[in-house]
């Protein structure tokens, strides 16, 4: 008997009983009690300091479970900063990152009362001193920092290739951190592979961080107080049985630490704190067999789950029913009229019929707010969040009148 992988038996029940509105071709759930669980054994040590990275899902559930943790927050523009702080979050327990920090973004931010700020060039420097200034404030920062080895890997946060994360050791070293009274510069940034699945790959890029970090620190004129590794804890969407051991990076993160010589450590995690804690549910509409290949069409596809596109990595997906039929290979296909709107070619019990419902795992974090909801006028997906045994929606469904005009 088959039936949805990674889905505990009371959610499968409740979702296997939902009726959803008339424009629910897609929806979201997210299993906030497991949520909290997980995040509770994160905090559990003491060698890195943890920051949830607002990208991954900015659900207000989220961010209150996130909140409740411990964990502090990670923003990347105005709109995430509002919706942390509509969740009562301190602006004091928020870091500010992003790639397109302009002077009026950076001043909005210090007067919101936010003090962390991650630096991406001399000119955000620049802006950040001044803000300060204006407004008799001394923010921390950190230079982010981009670091090129001889044999990197392609990743889609960029390894080696040129991004616009940060600057080169060599750019940096121009900065005197004597020219900037107005702001503590107490550390660096460095982060460039994400979904990373091995510890042993992990502890050796952040071994090789070391090294030229200190020396750059050194060369800018700080002591070098804190070090942020970023995030790129994976998790294992193709199902290979890989993933990052916690302890184990915690051990590795702890001999870094000492390597370094730095007061603090800090991670900034996305999906490796939501990712296994969100479900995505649609319908089949179609089947058929083409060139000797099984086809699904699906109610919702890429519209509501971008990332296969983006990545060739499918999320896992079972068929919500139970049925002890043999697996088979299937191409899934979304509603859009593009060969793009492929959600993988994954296998599914071989009954599987028109009116069927899938569920897709690890949606928790790049699902909603990732989406492109808004191509051929599809529905926006609905949201709902699973606690004390019963599903709440969130947001409706929506029709493309909600947002044409």
């Amino acid at each position: 008997m088959t039936t949805s992988k990674l889905l505990p038996d009371d959610l499968s029940q409740t979702l296997r009983a939902h009726q959803g509105g008339s424009h629910e071709n897609g929806y979201f759930v997210y299993d906030i009690p497991a949520l909290k669980q997980h995040l509770a054994k994160l905090e559990q040590q003491d060698v890195v300091k943890l920051w949830y990275a607002v990208k991954a899902n900015p659900l207000s559930s989220v961010i209150q479970a996130v909140a409740d943790s411990g964990i502090q927050f990670d923003v990347a523009s105005k709109g995430e900063l509002t919706q942390v702080l509509l969740q009562n979050v301190e602006a004091e327990k928020i870091l500010n990152t992003g790639p397109a920090k302009s002077f009026q973004q950076i001043a909005y931010f210090l007067q919101q009362g936010v003090n962390t700020f991650v630096v991406e060039s001399y000119n955000q420097l620049q802006w950040l001193a001044q803000a300060a200034k204006e407004q008799g404030k001394q923010p921390d920062a950190l230079l982010r920092v981009q670091l090129r080895w001889p044999e990197g890997e392609k990743n889609p946060l960029g390894g080696n290739s040129l991004t616009p994360f940060g600057m080169g050791t060599e750019e940096w070293s121009g900065v005197r951190a004597n020219d900037f009274p107005s702001v503590n510069i107490c550390g660096l940034h460095i982060f460039q592979w994400g979904n990373m699945l091995s510890n042993r790959q992990m502890f050796s890029l952040w071994g090789q961080m070391v090294e030229p970090l200190v020396d750059l620190a050194e060369r800018v004129g700080f002591a070098l107080k804190v070090l942020d590794l970023g995030g790129g804890l994976g998790v294992d969407y193709l199902e290979t049985g890989q993933g990052i051991d916690w302890q184990q990076a915690m051990a590795d993160l702890a001999q870094i630490k000492q390597q370094a010589g730095v007061a603090e450590l800090w991670l900034e995690l996305g999906r490796y704190a939501v990712a296994p804690f969100g479900y995505y549910v649609t319908d089949v509409v179609d089947r058929k067999t083409n060139f000797g290949k099984e086809q699904l069409v699906l109610a919702a596809g890429i519209n509501h789950l971008l990332r296969p596109a983006i990545t060739d990595q499918p999320f896992p997906v079972s068929l919500l029913r139970q049925s002890s039929a043999p697996l088979a290979d299937f191409h899934l296909h979304g509603p859009l009229c593009t060969s793009m709107d492929k959600l993988g070619c994954l296998p599914l019990p071989d009954d599987i019929q028109v009116g069927d419902q899938l569920v897709f795992s690890l949606a928790g974090a790049y699902g909603f707010t990732e989406s492109m909801p808004l191509f051929l006028c599809h529905e926006v997906a609905a949201e709902y969040v699973y606690d004390n045994h019963q599903l709440t929606e969130v947001r409706a469904a929506q029709p493309a009148t909600w947002y044409m005009r």
